[in-house]
């Protein structure tokens, strides 16, 4: 089957045809200097918001230093939050309290944390994870629902648990390698069509004749 358009906001459509509005391609969606995603990623929400950016990453700014950074086909639920740098207080002086953020002549050279969050490519972010400021979650990896990820999560790992540990590997590392090889969310639309049953059935050898 082929893929949608990675052009359309609305990628999902209901067998009555009408589209569905609580899920979007995020790069349709998201008009934000410091929020970057990829083709074919994705956001779905019970009660889809008219500003898909604030609701992923309330404290996104547009005069953030940071960035939120979001691979291609990746899978993001409901309740997903991405707590990006700017949501941090300092840690190093008597007080968290940020005097500055209430002078504007200081507000907006005021950021203590300036950490991007990366997510990689075909990563699932399940129902009501959180992803804290500076968090690099690498490809193929899953975050379990309710999970708070900090730190740097290896490719194709599982993660869950507050703080988030990796539980397993989705594959052996042969694979892993394998799969990190084909970079196949880079490959044309149309040949990532025809890879369809292929990548959901974890043929490899087929991947790599398909990439060849």
């Amino acid at each position: 089957m082929p893929l949608p358009q990675a052009s359309h906001r609305y990628p999902v459509t209901l067998p009555d045809g009408t589209e569905h509005l609580g899920t979007v391609f995020l790069n349709q969606a998201i008009d934000h200097p410091r929020f970057q995603a990829g083709d074919y990623s994705y956001a779905s929400d019970f009660e889809a918001p008219t500003d898909w950016a604030s609701r992923l990453a309330p404290y996104l700014y547009p005069s953030s230093r940071e960035r939120l950074v979001i691979g291609k086909f990746c899978q993001i639920a409901h309740g997903v939050r991405f707590i990006t740098s700017s949501a941090n207080h300092a840690m190093d002086g008597a007080t968290c309290y940020p005097f500055p953020v209430f002078d504007p002549a200081k507000l907006l050279e005021y950021q203590p944390d300036t950490r991007d969050t990366v997510i990689g490519n075909d990563v699932w972010i399940a129902y009501g994870a959180l992803i804290m400021p500076g968090a690099k979650i690498g490809d193929g990896t899953i975050v379990g629902a309710g999970s708070v990820v900090r730190g740097t999560i290896p490719p194709y790992a599982v993660v869950t648990g507050n703080p988030a540990e990796v539980r397993r590997f989705r594959f052996d590392q042969d694979t892993i390698d394998r799969l990190l090889a084909l970079k196949w969310w880079d490959w044309p639309a149309d040949r990532i069509s025809e890879a369809e049953e292929a990548l959901l059935s974890g043929n490899i050898e087929l991947l790599e004749q398909m990439a060849s």
